[in-house]
């Protein structure tokens, strides 16, 4: 085995009995292998690893290995937020487009990697700071998405959006997703966005059901900023939130600044890692929809 790795996190939902003995095999494994194994506390004597903080964790941990969905992923990545702890991701959830590890091939993967026989790629993130009139500033690292939306109520909502400080539209929608490549196939692309590799350095801007049928999506470079603001309107509530989790509300004047962070996510990858054959899986790629829908009838 290969000394780079020598301690190693574990973080999963473990209350859940798909992630819980997965875990524990991975334990054993590393444990077996003189793998020096920590957890947080509330799992980590189940697991028989060492009890640490979060901080802890990311500070001590070589690598963090989170078994789950791409939500146990994203939670995995915004703890690295300050440091450059590589992630690998086991799936027990449903798509698994961040989770490519399949627990069949867990073991096997887990020797070829702790072997040496893996890649590495950085992903990007953005950092989004809501530049707020009556309250302090608030940031937050995303790796999927920045979202802006409504909250509480049925009402559109009206905003500006700025590019390298260029005026680039006003917009009557229900929010607007800006989103990195990770993020482009997940609530961006349901929303009309494109996919976007991962190694592009590159960001999506997406309207969320935009009142104007020629409010498009837009690609830009990562290194260009990007500025909301949110514009008067009756009856007007809305809300950022960064990969799923609510940043609070979004007041008429705030500004929400979103640029590429400067630490971006590791993500490993066991031997054989295909991008474009992850997309055909999960999204049924290259499949006849009308053979499944004779098969359902039979």
């Amino acid at each position: 085995m290969t000394n780079q790795f020598r301690k190693v996190a574990l973080v999963g939902l473990y209350a859940d009995a798909r992630v819980a003995e997965p875990m524990r095999m991975i334990s054993e494994y590393l444990s077996n292998a003189g793998i020096d194994v920590m957890a947080e506390a509330a799992y980590a004597e189940s697991l028989s690893a060492r009890v640490v903080d979060t901080d802890t964790l990311t500070s001590e941990a070589d690598l963090i290995i989170a078994v789950g969905g791409d939500g146990t992923m994203l939670h995995a990545a915004s703890m690295t937020k300050d440091v450059q702890v590589p992630l690998l991701g086991v799936n027990r959830g449903r798509l698994g487009f961040l989770s490519d590890v399949t627990p069949d091939e867990m073991l096997q993967s887990l020797d070829q990697i702790f072997s040496g026989n893996f890649s590495m790629e950085a992903r990007l993130r953005l950092t989004a700071t809501i530049v707020r009139q009556e309250a302090d500033n608030d940031s937050e690292l995303a790796l999927n998405d920045v979202v802006l939306q409504r909250r509480d109520t049925g009402r559109i909502l009206d905003f500006e959006t700025r590019i390298n400080g260029n005026y680039v539209n006003t917009h009557m929608a229900d929010g607007l997703i800006v989103a990195t490549p990770t993020g482009s196939t997940a609530y961006a692309l349901s929303c009309g966005g494109p996919i976007i590799e991962p190694q592009l350095g590159a960001v999506v801007v997406v309207p969320i059901c935009p009142h104007t049928l020629s409010d498009r999506p837009v690609v830009i470079p990562a290194e260009q900023d990007i500025e909301v603001t949110l514009l008067p309107r009756d009856g007007t509530q809305a809300e950022i939130s960064v990969d799923g989790h609510s940043m609070g509300a979004f007041n008429t004047g705030d500004t929400l600044r979103i640029k590429a962070a400067a630490n971006p996510a590791r993500l490993i990858h066991p031997p054989g890692y295909d991008y474009y054959e992850i997309l055909r899986s999960k999204l049924h790629w290259g499949r006849d929809s009308r053979i499944r829908n004779l098969g359902s009838t039979e």
